[in-house]
């Protein structure tokens, strides 16, 4: 049966940020309705009949108040979902709940963090929903049982008193048995099909978010992440250079009034220039050596439902290779025919650590769904995520090596795989297991394939990206072999330095993101110490490191 798209409707007087939020709910997959004002959105709460409703509404706010009143109190709208998004204070946020809010977001908020929460209260808005239906089955049940009770009940009474009569009258009493039975069929059969289609349209509409690969969404993202990368960031050698030599024209011509502070500001500018240049050279000799050892990893996560063994497939695809389509836009799934399968694809890093081509990457990458929330609702719904296909990618190679998981470590979130490396000579990465390998205030050098596929695509011009995608439609295997035989995929560096050790965490400030985890970290000696495996978002942009003698367990086995 077909799923539907859930349905998200913002309300919000600002006319940029109402742009930004409908733009990143719509790019999350979902039908979205925007609108300035609540009395625009009282007839679209109707019309529309949202899941999630998005408020900007300040607790004391009459109108908002009287708003959420009118939603709470309604039969038709008592499902809605709603999250307000209020001032930056604890108290504005507690006053939001007591108003009858499901959630309180505080200004100004990030994009992943109201896509979580909106994903969240539509996970919850679903389980009421199966409650829901799951009661209505039953009252239905019940009802069916009742009269089909009586009758037989009716039935055991004429039974008695059939020895008196003719064998007309026993035929009748027969005929009667006979439909108490048809009905009590009747009612299991409905049951049983009740439940089946409950449980395949909640794992439909539960997909996950990103399952599907759709070209728009790559290239806008593509897009996005090529402005960010021109953007200006941290001061670099040739700025500092630049601004050295500002600071000593002006020394030159500049009164005797500011030359004590000129002459400060450029023994500042000295000092982070010099340590620039000696982080540069720790990283310099890491990235021809080390850079050819650091692989993307695409895991295909396929899902098979637990009852019959079969899976999750497209009802089958149009001229242009694309899934086909119910009226709003969403891909057909089934069970039957022969389709392609869906798949969720992540990506993740892995680096060489072992002979033979045995690498390490995280228990995440290697398990998707291990701690994966949006992965095991699927579980609960009688479908079972399992590992279709994992390939490797290496710099400077055409080819997609095949990868299978060796070792899951049950303690950390590590985890080793096998790669056929097809005659491949790459280095194997040289590891310092020690405790004293990582000192905080030590500068480091991360690699690792940070936003996977996205990235990849915002280092060639828009053009190019959009003719691979043309080329290859939404098959992220293609589009990667086509990536890897143009010589585009290979990581991203990053410097930093350490922020804290802990006995089982390396905390740093080199930026990586989703895609990077797995990703080696080295010190300036240039030896592997740890590897990436999490975002600390919110507290100053640290990322989390897993030390690296971890891994030795795996190793060895």
């Amino acid at each position: 049966m077909p799923s539907a798209r859930e349905k998200i409707l913002i309300v919000e007087p600002d006319a940029a940020i109402r742009e930004n939020l409908h733009a990143a709910l719509q790019a999350a997959g979902y039908d979205v309705r925007a609108m300035a004002s609540i009395p625009d959105a009282v007839g679209a709460i109707h019309e529309f009949v949202p899941d999630v409703l998005v408020l900007d509404a300040s607790p004391d706010n009459n109108a908002a108040r009287e708003f959420i009143a009118t939603i709470r109190g309604a039969a038709a709208t008592e499902a809605i979902r709603l999250v307000l998004l209020v001032g930056g204070r604890a108290e504005e946020r507690a006053a939001a709940l007591d108003l009858g809010a499901d959630d309180a977001i505080s200004r100004p908020c990030e994009t992943p963090e109201l896509l979580a929460r909106v994903r969240a209260q539509l996970r919850a808005r679903r389980s009421e929903q199966q409650l829901r239906d799951k009661l209505r089955i039953a009252d239905e049940g019940q009802q069916i049982a009742h009269t089909a009770f009586e009758a037989l009940a009716v039935t055991e009474k004429m039974t008695s008193d059939a020895f008196s009569l003719d064998r007309s009258l026993k035929i009748g009493v027969t005929a009667v048995l006979g439909v108490a039975a048809v009905m009590a069929a009747i009612y299991f059969l409905f049951v049983r099909n009740a439940q089946k289609e409950t449980l395949r349209a909640n794992a439909i509409i539960a997909r996950l978010e990103g399952g599907m690969t759709r070209q728009q969404n790559l290239i806008t993202e593509a897009r996005k992440l090529r402005g960010e990368q021109s953007d200006s960031g941290p001061l670099t050698k040739d700025d500092l250079k630049k601004q050295a030599d500002d600071i000593k024209a002006k020394m030159a011509s500049g009164n005797s009034g500011n030359v004590a502070d000129l002459q400060k500001q450029l023994e500042e500018t000295n000092s982070r220039l010099k340590r620039i240049e000696a982080e540069g050279a720790g990283a310099q000799n890491l990235i021809p050596t080390d850079v050819e050892s650091v692989c993307l990893l695409h895991v295909a996560v396929a899902f098979r439902q637990q009852s019959s063994g079969k899976r999750l497939r497209y009802a089958g695809l149009n001229s242009k290779g694309e899934p086909l389509q119910d009226s709003d836009g969403n891909p057909v799934l089934t069970l039957e025919g022969r389709g392609p399968e869906v798949k969720f694809d992540i990506f993740g890093t892995a680096f060489l650590a072992g002979p033979s081509g045995r690498v390490v990457t995280n228990r995440h990458v290697a398990e998707p769904w291990w701690k994966n929330d949006e992965l095991n609702d699927l579980t609960s719904q009688g479908f079972q995520p399992e590992i279709s296909t994992i390939r490797a990618y290496f710099p400077g190679d055409p080819r997609a090596f095949h990868a299978e998981i060796q070792q899951i470590s049950q303690e950390t979130d590590l985890a080793t795989m096998q790669l056929d490396l097809q005659g491949l000579k790459r280095s194997v990465l040289s590891i310092d297991p020690s405790k004293a390998a990582a000192t905080p205030g030590e500068s480091i050098v991360v690699m690792g394939y940070a936003t996977g596929l996205s990235a990849i695509l915002a280092r060639t011009d828009e053009e190019t990206a959009k003719q691979i995608l043309d080329q290859n439609g939404g098959d992220v295997s293609q589009i990667l072999d086509e990536l890897a035989k143009r010589n585009l995929i290979r990581p991203l560096i990053t410097q930093g330095h350490i922020g804290d050790i802990l006995p089982d965490k390396i905390v740093f400030d080199a930026q990586t993101t989703s895609g990077g985890s797995g990703g080696p970290v080295f010190n300036r000696q240039g030896k592997v110490i740890g590897v990436t495996y999490a975002v600390l978002k919110g507290f100053g942009g640290s990322n989390l490191g897993i030390p690296i003698r971890f891994s030795e367990p795996l190793l060895a086995k």
